[in-house]
């Protein structure tokens, strides 16, 4: 029989499925990291939501446009809409409470301290001024 890894496109992808108990009101978008990276991040954040990973990468849900005015450091992943590649993630932690998301600037300022990368946020357009 044909093993249906090696069938499937080296292009598809596929959405990440939220847990039917979790509420996704801030829709969904997703930070990757190489798996080297996966315990190190998971044993440091204070809060983790849905977590998936696969044999390559590890990926967290975030609340939709956590990548407004920030670059996440390479090689971190941001995929809109929790669009990622299709290598049959898993999930391997699931929230306690009702929230699917990571916090996503815990999440950025880890994952730049890990990578070497000093954090970086565009200047707004909008001033405070009395």
């Amino acid at each position: 029989p044909a093993d249906p890894a090696r069938s499937r496109r080296p292009d598809a992808t596929t959405r990440l499925a939220v847990p039917a108990d979790l509420r996704t009101g801030l829709g969904r978008d997703a930070v990757g990291v190489p798996a080297r990276f996966g315990f190190k991040i998971l044993s440091r954040l204070p809060v983790n939501g849905c977590v998936y990973a696969d044999a390559d990468w590890w990926w967290w849900l975030v609340p939709a446009g956590s990548d407004l005015d920030l670059t996440w450091p390479l090689p971190a992943c941001y995929a809109s809409g929790a669009v990622i590649p299709d290598r049959r993630p898993r999930l391997i932690h699931h929230p306690d409470g009702t929230s699917p998301y990571t916090p996503p600037i815990p999440l950025y300022l880890l994952t730049c301290q890990l990578t070497g990368v000093a954090p970086a946020w565009s200047a707004s357009s909008v001033r405070s001024a009395l």
